[in-house]
């Protein structure tokens, strides 16, 4: 069996904790594991093969986040396809349809889920179904009535009709009636059964997935191009085969599942103190009921006040209602007309050699810590509005500038003017740390021309 995992999906209503460069599912929330760390770990015990289905800006990510855990997950075979972009769940799933003749479990990467007996029960009967060629879908019974997730309504094994997220009246009438689920957004079926519906309802999306797949870059990973990417139609699964193929059937998930989609999902997750309050050593409470509070970085002190979402990173403070957390989707639509970077970045920014943090910024200065990983390497590059100040902290740096290459070691330094063509690697064995200040009159990450890049950028993403 496959585990076929979705790793695409910005989490913008985790907006801050969660940004376009570090999603939902790639925070350490739990016990310093990501939630997709946990999903291929759970699914490990009954998938001998793993398929990872991720977007470009996370790809190299999810590989570092695999590696962390790979002596925990003993596939016996892994592959990983990067998307240039998402165009949905059905086109995704179809890569990873097209790549395993085999029953595929298709799983969501950011879902949390108390992995009991009766989870792997549920997997060996949903693999029963999709043996007899049938299109598995998996419901959670309804706890409370939620507006924020879709609902399966079945008889038994059989789904009468799958529906959108309801107003609250009717999410009520859904609890009352006993047989409405939730859509956890997972499936089992057979690859050859998914593509034969999916060609039968959505012809457009097998046939260009299909073209996807056969003019795909194959490497270490299956690379999809964008031309071939965009002409994929932007659909989800459901509506392109659950809800029109007549092969469906269904299977209860009696486990304690949370898609942790909303800061309202997340506070159940977290231990409360006698007042009700997040339980935190940071956090300080006078008169002050019912709030959930997720922040490090500093003391937070409430006083009189209740009911409050209060979220504190680095380079962005949310302060809203519990109940309305859904509502975050609205700040960050109108945060990417106002400022599109603190959507996409936080102050710690991810890339496919490492990770870098902003310290301090100020005007017409920045000051960074780069981190770049054992064998690695940044893309040959240059700066038409910047120059750049380099002191190696620790590792050893081999410094490309112009038409010369040397080693800095630790406490040793060197000086980019504006124009330089340059780039640090790393061919050690331990990662190389080094404080970057930047000054210019503009310094901005677009600020990069790219002349080689090992991991086939053309320009900053």
């Amino acid at each position: 069996m496959v585990n076929v995992v979705l790793c695409g999906g910005s989490g913008t209503r985790l907006w801050p904790i969660s940004r376009e460069n570090l999603p939902k599912q790639f925070l350490k929330m739990f016990d310093n594991e990501s939630l997709y760390q946990m999903t291929l770990k759970r699914n490990s015990k009954v998938c001998d093969k793993g398929c990872i289905i991720s977007n470009a800006s996370q790809f190299f990510l999810a590989l570092d986040q695999f590696e962390e855990i790979k002596d925990d997950v003993k596939y016996k075979e892994f592959k990983a396809v990067v998307e240039p972009f998402g165009r949905n769940t059905a086109g995704a799933i179809a890569f990873g349809a097209f790549l395993n003749d085999d029953i595929l479990f298709v799983t969501p990467s950011d879902h949390k889920i108390d992995a009991n007996e009766k989870y792997y029960e549920a997997i060996k009967k949903a693999e029963k179904f999709a043996k007899e060629g049938y299109l598995v879908v998996f419901g959670i019974k309804p706890k409370y009535p939620e507006t924020g997730y879709g609902y399966i309504e079945t008889d038994g094994e059989n789904v009468i009709k799958f529906h959108e997220k309801p107003d609250l009246q009717t999410a009520q009438e859904y609890i009352k009636s006993g047989n409405f689920y939730w859509n956890s957004g997972m499936f089992m079926f057979h690859s050859k059964t998914y593509l034969e519906e999916l060609k039968k309802h959505a012809p457009e999306v097998y046939e260009n997935a299909k073209n996807a797949i056969e003019n795909a870059k194959i490497g270490e990973y299956i690379r999809i191009l964008s031309e071939y990417m965009e002409k994929i139609p932007d659909i989800s699964i459901d509506y392109a085969v659950m809800e029109k193929s007549k092969k469906i059937k269904f299977v209860e998930l009696n486990v304690e599942w949370n898609d942790v989609g909303s800061f309202d999902a997340l506070d159940k997750e977290f231990e409360k103190d006698e007042n009700g309050n997040t339980k935190r050593d940071n956090l300080v409470a006078v008169n002050a009921t019912n709030n959930f509070v997720f922040g490090k970085y500093k003391t937070i002190a409430l006083s009189h006040v209740d009911d409050l979402i209060v979220v504190d990173t680095p380079s962005a403070l949310l302060v809203t209602k519990k109940g309305k957390s859904q509502s975050v989707r609205d700040v960050v639509k109108l945060l990417k007309e106002k400022n599109p970077e603190i959507v996409k970045f936080g102050r710690k920014v991810y890339r496919p050699w490492g990770y870098y943090i902003n310290l301090l910024e100020g005007e017409g200065y920045k000051v960074k810590m780069i981190k770049i990983n054992p064998n690695k390497r940044l893309s040959l590059q240059k700066h038409f509005h910047r120059s750049e100040h380099w002191v190696v902290v620790s590792g050893t740096a081999t410094i490309v500038k112009g038409d010369k290459k040397f080693i800095l070691r630790p406490n040793e330094s060197t000086y980019i003017p504006m124009g330089e063509i340059h780039r640090i690697e790393n061919n050690g064995k331990i990662p190389v740390k080094i404080i970057e200040v930047q000054v210019g009159e503009y310094l901005g990450e677009d600020d990069i021309v790219r002349l080689e890049d090992d991991f086939g950028r053309d320009k900053e993403k």
